[in-house]
């Protein structure tokens, strides 16, 4: 059997002239190694392609990206700007024949620290919105930590609520039969996302941003830590991480949104926690507010448009 490391050696040297995301060359194994694939297919954990796609896609990072660099240094990747491009790369009498292009990336890194320095976190909430909300098809609302009530004195709030909540909707094109039957079962037609954002992910702030994530989201369906820049050294300790905990990666394209891509897919919880998200409602008027408008959905199938996706 063809392992993920052989996949990604094999196919950049099959495409020696085109640089490839990590969707891009996950789209490829499918078409490449249909037999290889074949069992995971047949996993029930991937409802649908797209589930795969995204998981092959953060199987080719961290590890065993480093991993095919080593057995094979043709392989090589473009960490900046974002998203990351696989490619293969001539060598000639073991030397690098695009060596001169190392002033260039050293450019676009001081251009990166620059960039870093221009935005905030905050700015980065509507750009997650937007993408959320028009390309996932989330119903979102932030939540604004200022609006707490902290009636259990200083820190009694630590890592307590995200920054972006969200409603997916799963009765899409039902009819009112099967929505009414749903509804008068235990099975739900609707799911809870979770959101915590930081502008930068490495070395030194990586473990405390997952752990933010993971205490903040333990209601949730789904759960996502959220960068808009990710040091490609801490990939393999967020898959570590999120194998754990079932925290999941996105990493925020700000120059072309819909580029965003799901590094590591959340694990599902199938229970949401209505302990955790009443804890959450006492000390947030903004949490509050989400947990209201699903409890409207979840009784009567309305959304009222104008208060979400903000």
């Amino acid at each position: 059997m063809t392992t993920r490391v052989q996949m990604i050696i094999e196919t950049l040297r099959d495409y020696p002239d085109q640089m490839f995301t990590a969707r891009q060359l996950a789209e490829l194994f499918l078409d490449r190694y249909p037999q290889d694939l074949a069992e995971k297919r047949l996993n029930p954990r991937y409802k649908t392609e797209e589930d795969l796609i995204v998981q092959l896609a953060a199987e080719i990072g961290g590890e065993r990206t480093e991993a095919a660099k080593r057995l094979c240094p043709n392989v090589a990747t473009q960490d900046k700007p974002r998203p990351r491009k696989y490619y293969w790369q001539t060598l000639q009498n073991n030397t690098l024949l695009n060596d001169d292009d190392n002033s260039d990336d050293e450019d676009v890194a001081d251009n990166t620290s620059s960039n870093d320095a221009s935005f905030t976190e905050h700015d980065l909430y509507p750009m997650l919105i937007s993408y959320l909300s028009e390309d996932v098809g989330l119903y979102c609302r932030r939540i604004d930590e200022r609006r707490s009530k902290n009636t259990r004195g200083s820190g009694g709030n630590h890592w307590l609520h995200p920054d972006i909540v969200a409603l997916e909707t799963l009765d899409k094109g039902w009819s009112d039969v099967v929505r009414a039957c749903v509804r008068g079962s235990n099975d739900s037609f609707f799911r809870l996302w979770s959101f915590e954002v930081k502008k930068t992910l490495n070395k030194s702030n990586v473990r405390k941003s997952f752990f933010q994530a993971v205490s903040n989201s333990s209601w949730a369906n789904f759960a996502y830590l959220v960068t808009a820049h990710l040091d490609s050294s801490v990939e393999a300790e967020l898959q570590m991480l999120s194998g754990l905990h079932g925290v999941g990666v996105l990493l925020l394209n700000q120059q072309s949104l819909f580029d965003s891509q799901i590094l590591i897919p959340a694990r599902e919880r199938t229970n949401i926690d209505w302990l955790s998200v009443n804890r959450i409602v006492e000390e947030n008027q903004d949490y509050e507010a989400f947990i209201d408008q699903v409890g409207i959905y979840s009784q009567t199938g309305r959304l009222t448009r104008s208060l979400w996706n903000k």
